[in-house]
């Protein structure tokens, strides 16, 4: 795959990151990294959407190498959603992500990402807890818009890791009070950022949430990243 141009977002270093088992772009911070952070996106976007490159930059600032990259059914075709049968080759794909940052960074490793990005880290992790230190879940999609009864909560309890989730008060696919019952079935620290007025697409909130979201991350791993 032909590597995309190294860009600046935001003021901040970015480089492109291109291997067999990784496309996606690095926000490099200023010195030593202090911890690593990776994050991918929904099933209709990729790793150019605009909360990502967002969050990525703030992250950056606080001392983390941020990755911002596209799973391997965005790979495969440059529009469309995932497909159920192969979520697990997008698991993959997120494995192999993180120990790529784990070669390159000593310190802290978080993962997650928007909606699906997000929801296929958590139940990644919920089955190899060791594979990061804290997750990141931004517009977590806890059912299909109206149907509550369908909440995808099965995974939660036995993610052990501290889990920051970032939502919108108008998202259709889980309410604030919704998102943090769900938090509650996860047996570790866990930490919400309300994003007042925000739909599911947080990168089209009235107020850029992504210096709230990083805040949360850094306090609920103790600053150490």
């Amino acid at each position: 795959m032909t590597a995309r141009p190294a860009t600046t977002v935001v003021g901040m270093d970015t480089e492109p990151l291109d291997t067999d088992a990784v496309h996606g772009v690095l926000h490099v911070p200023d010195g030593t990294p202090r911890g690593a952070v990776a994050l991918t996106h929904g099933a209709g976007g990729n790793s150019d959407s605009a909360i990502l490159q967002r969050v990525c930059d703030r992250f950056a600032e606080h001392g983390c190498l941020a990755l911002r990259y596209d799973l391997p059914f965005r790979r495969l075709r440059p529009k469309g959603p995932p497909s159920v049968a192969r979520a697990a080759d997008d698991r993959a794909g997120i494995a192999a992500t993180a120990a790529v940052l784990r070669e390159r960074v000593d310190g802290p490793l978080l993962l997650g990402g928007v909606s699906y990005g997000g929801r296929q880290a958590s139940m990644l992790v919920a089955e190899q807890p060791s594979l990061c230190d804290t997750l990141v879940l931004l517009s977590y999609p806890l059912h299909p818009p109206g149907r509550p009864e369908r909440a995808r909560v099965e995974h939660l309890p036995a993610v052990t890791v501290p889990t920051l989730f970032v939502s919108g008060t108008r998202d259709p696919f889980g309410t604030v009070d919704e998102i943090r019952a769900a938090a509650d079935l996860i047996p570790a620290a866990t930490a919400f950022v309300e994003v007042d007025g925000a739909g599911h697409d947080l990168g089209r909130a009235r107020v850029d949430p992504s210096a709230a979201a990083v805040a949360a991350a850094v306090a609920l791993i103790g600053g150490a990243a």
